[in-house]
């Protein structure tokens, strides 16, 4: 019974965040072993909320930073994974897991962005998979239309 009601309310979410937040645009964003792919790469500025599924199997974050580096350029932590406090983070949704969602909505300026899965994943008896080392990263525009 649990199991019913588990799936019941992750399909009424998924129909809440396929609505959308009333005239604030929505970016589809999905998360997988080892990529993040927005269903656009180029947005307007104004309020637009990221909606990101987590399509892998193991857990996901997705970090939106303010930047004109390459998404393979950002500064990195000693274990590789990103320096957030070098970096302008401008909104974040916390890990979730597998087959889960998650949404922000942000503000966003013209400029350049990176959109990265940030987490390190700890692997028994193997090297940790560190997300943004392994391709969790894209670069993000915002222009005047």
């Amino acid at each position: 019974m649990r199991k019913n009601w588990l799936l019941i309310g992750t399909g009424l979410l998924a129909a809440v965040l396929a609505i959308g937040c009333g005239d604030t645009p929505v970016v589809g964003v999905r998360l997988f072993e080892f990529s993040v792919i927005p269903n656009t790469n180029t947005v307007s500025p104004g309020d637009l909320t990221l909606e990101a599924v987590n399509d892998g199997s193991e857990e996901h974050e997705l970090v939106v930073i303010r930047t004109d580096l390459a998404a393979d350029a950002l500064p990195t932590n000693d274990d590789g994974s990103v320096d957030e406090a070098q970096v302008e983070v401008i909104g974040k949704i916390e890990k979730f897991a597998p087959e889960g969602t998650g949404s922000t909505t942000i503000d966003f300026e013209v400029g350049s962005y990176v959109l990265i899965c940030n987490l390190v994943t700890e692997q028994a008896g193997a090297e940790p998979d560190i997300h943004y080392a392994l391709g969790m990263r894209l670069n993000f525009e915002v222009i005047e239309e």
